[in-house]
């Protein structure tokens, strides 16, 4: 039997996919698409393959300004979708 993912476990997957995002090895496209398959899990087995095929990422993050900018724009888009998200499902 699977476990059950909880909120906290899909927004952790969502920040990853936002680091992967911002180091360039996911497309906007790709982000979004995954972003959608975290969002809709259901157990910790759906999540980890939203992210099976992503290299761990390296212990310290990069502090450039132009990765920043690329991290905001991705936090900008998810809070976006989600927004889409949630209003499709009312």
């Amino acid at each position: 039997m699977d476990t059950r993912a909880s909120d906290d476990d899909r927004q952790r997957v969502v920040e990853l996919l936002q680091q992967h995002t911002a180091a360039g090895r996911l497309s906007l496209d790709e982000f979004t698409d995954r972003v959608g398959n975290a969002y809709a899990a259901s157990t910790l087995r759906d999540l980890a393959v939203v992210t099976s095929d992503l290299p761990p990422l390296p212990e310290s993050p990069h502090t450039g300004r132009r990765d920043l900018l690329v991290l905001f724009a991705v936090a900008a888009v998810t809070l976006l979708l989600l927004g889409l998200y949630m209003t499709v499902t009312r």
